[in-house]
């Protein structure tokens, strides 16, 4: 299987200060003519050196020596995320219709949303790049910072806070975290500058250490693998869940295959993440790890759980998702097989059955669940 590719992120490159927008043009000008090229181009590096020098110490801008966490250059390990934020607010802002001070302080209809909604909200944003601002209204009504994403992606009445939006949800742990739960850091201490909140798209490997996350930040809304549970403050950051989650409409796609693209594998369950085991069992009513198997419909077979389908792992079920995609016509990524050991050829064929049906982005992540298993085999 190949291994994922993931967006790198280096913060300093997004800082559209002069001393940034200096340093970075001595940078390009250095990499296209060193000391000892053209004397114009050296003359432009030594002016811009100097540009660089005045303005940082115009504005106290930190220099580039921040400390660094090991293995990661370019990331501050004390100062991000730099992302302030508004407070309560109106959708459209002041002008718009006003929200009920407080929260959740008496009785509210929390709007109801599935994890697909969630996730696909979150996604156009990423898709618009909308530029982050503490100010700014995006054309649906939400405030283009950290907890403005958030309240536009769990569809929220209004603009909520890194204060507040605690209150819609309820505290889970780290591993029930499933695509569409959020991780936030609220710091009383400086909560409109210390504070941030991430949605989770869903974890990247089995190891759980780095996650697909969805997040608004500067310059503009971005969909990146990140450590757990953050770049800094990270033992601050705590997991909630939308108290308004439904489950998804009979037949409307595969509610427990949400994730971040290919890269989240497993981003997603079926609420209980179990963890990937060597094998799967073949008995009826078994699946991966002894974890119970999903009741099959009248003359189908039983779907053994996400575990199974993992990578790496060997399973009877395994060969005989293969050997049913080859009859449904979606074999042609196999060159040998289908065999129990569950493999690339097997996710692209089970992809490709997925957007069969017309589901697309994280439904159709080529990670079977329950649905992509009864579809397959009715």
């Amino acid at each position: 299987m190949e291994a994922p590719v993931f967006e790198e992120f280096d913060p300093g490159s997004d800082c559209d200060c002069p001393a940034c927008v200096a340093r970075r043009r001595v940078s390009h000008l250095s990499s296209r003519a060193p000391f000892g090229g053209r004397r114009s181009a050296h003359r432009a590096l030594v002016v811009a050196t100097a540009t660089a020098a005045a303005l940082g110490a115009a504005q106290a801008t930190p220099a580039v020596a921040a400390p660094q966490p090991p293995g990661r250059p370019g990331v501050p390990a004390g100062d991000e995320p730099a992302t302030p934020q508004g407070g309560k607010a109106p959708l459209h802002g002041p002008a718009g219709r006003p929200t009920r001070p407080g929260g959740l302080a008496g009785p509210v209809t929390l709007p109801p949303t599935t994890r697909t909604d969630i996730v696909n909200r979150a996604g156009q944003w990423v898709a618009a790049q909308v530029p982050y601002s503490v100010s700014a209204y995006w054309y649906d009504g939400y405030r283009q910072d950290c907890s403005g994403f958030v309240s536009m992606a769990w569809n929220l009445p209004g603009n909520e806070w890194t204060g507040s939006l605690g209150q819609y949800g309820t505290r889970i742990s780290k591993e029930e975290l499933q695509p569409g739960d959020i991780l936030l850091f609220h710091n009383p201490s400086d909560p409109e500058q210390g504070s941030h909140v991430v949605l989770f798209g869903g974890w990247t490997d089995y190891t759980h250490s780095y996650y697909v996350a969805y997040e608004q930040t500067r310059p503009t809304t971005r969909r990146q693998a990140t450590p757990y549970a953050y770049w800094s403050h990270s033992d601050q950051y705590v997991p909630y869940r939308y108290k308004g989650l439904v489950a998804p409409a009979s037949g409307g796609g595969e509610g427990d295959a949400v994730g971040g693209g290919d890269e989240a594998v497993g981003g997603g369950d079926d609420g209980r993440n179990k963890p990937a085991g060597s094998g799967g069992g073949t008995g009826a009513g078994t699946g991966a790890a002894g974890a119970p198997a999903v009741p099959p419909a009248p003359g189908l077979p039983a779907y053994p759980g996400r575990a199974v389908f993992r990578p790496g792992v060997r399973s009877a079920y395994v060969t005989q998702l293969g050997r049913r995609l080859v009859k449904r016509g979606f074999g042609t990524f196999y060159t040998t097989g289908p065999g129990p050991r569950w493999g690339e050829a097997d996710r692209r064929g089970v992809e490709a059955f997925q957007r069969a049906q017309g589901w697309r982005g994280g439904a159709a992540d080529g990670h079977p669940g329950p649905e992509t298993w009864r579809r397959l085999f009715s």
